[in-house]
């Protein structure tokens, strides 16, 4: 006899130390997630692998999986195919993509970088965003999940830029930026994880490898970004710039001036040659009349010129 006996749990005291509800846990039974429990008279007895794969339901919802995704791979473990693997894959994906960490702010300091009043529409738009997270049972501090985008929004401010403005820019950037994460994972999974996603659930051995390659790949898609960008900011900073002060040393060139001519002279002009050559004849009589008077004026300079003295 063991000198532990095992855990044994009616359905209310399973809800209770799983964190799911009743109707929860027999809505897992109908489904087959959760095993059968044992039938003792007219009681059912739970165990500890009930409450090993109730904690493992609610890690895989909070991942985002779908209940009928979690059910294959539950199936998949059942089978003896493994899970391990897949688990495992599973939390490199959801892992943290960046090494910066969280950090907390108080009301009072965001406060005092945001203008020194308290403006609580900016803090709720911002809590929608993301960029602050509320902490149940501290009104008064949030969760900063990026400081550094915080700081970034913070400088703005104190360089001048209103907060509409910038969380109308994070709201365009985001759209953007969603836009290079799901092409770059198209690519990656077209030519680097499609050998591994034949099976659903992928092979243990397969996601074992899988997650390797996340680990290695994770680091590609910021670099590249950060790369691009800086080529980018240099290109069209330079650009903005010479826009706004003009090329050093190079002559500001003048926009032509629009000439109007008499009504007149539109309607003779139609009469002669049709509306439609109307600005072609206009430029060919200009061409015409500048030739005529670059002509007169060679004539006029040969005029001038001295007669020469042959000496008699």
């Amino acid at each position: 006899m063991s000198d532990q006996a095992a855990a044994e749990y009616r359905i209310e005291d399973l809800a209770h130390h799983s964190g799911a509800t009743v109707r929860t846990i027999r809505a897992y039974q109908d489904r087959g997630l959760l095993p059968k429990p044992e039938r003792r008279g007219r009681s059912n007895v739970y165990g500890d692998t009930h409450l090993a794969r109730l904690r493992q339901i609610a890690d895989l919802l909070d991942r985002g999986y779908t209940l009928a995704s979690i059910k294959e791979l539950l199936e998949a473990w059942d089978a003896g195919r493994g899970l391990g693997g897949v688990l495992g894959l599973v939390a490199e994906v959801h892992g943290p993509w960046t090494d910066e960490e969280a950090a907390r702010v108080s009301r009072a300091d965001l406060d005092e970088r945001f203008g020194g009043t308290s403006d609580d529409a900016t803090v709720n738009e911002a809590c929608e965003l993301g960029v602050l997270e509320r902490i149940p049972g501290c009104p008064e501090e949030f969760l900063v999940p990026s400081p550094q985008e915080l700081a970034v929004a913070a400088e703005l401010y104190a360089a001048g830029v209103p907060l509409p403005a910038i969380t109308g820019h994070l709201r365009e950037l985001r759209g953007q930026v969603e836009h290079i994460a799901s092409r770059f994972l198209e690519f990656t999974t077209e030519h680097v994880f499609a050998r591994y996603l034949g099976q659903v659930p992928p092979t243990d051995s397969d996601a074992v490898e899988a997650a390797a390659l996340v680990r290695r790949l994770r680091p590609l898609a910021q670099q590249t970004v950060d790369a691009e960008l800086a080529r980018a900011m240099r290109l069209f900073a330079t650009r903005h710039l010479q826009r706004h002060l003009g090329a050093a040393g190079a002559p500001q060139a003048s926009a032509p001036a629009s000439v109007a001519l008499p009504a007149g002279t539109v309607r003779a002009v139609q009469e002669l040659v049709g509306a439609e050559h109307v600005g072609e004849f206009v430029r060919a009589a200009t061409e015409r009349e500048l030739q005529a008077r670059r002509m007169n004026d060679l004539a006029q300079r040969g005029g001038r010129r001295e007669p020469v003295d042959d000496g008699e």
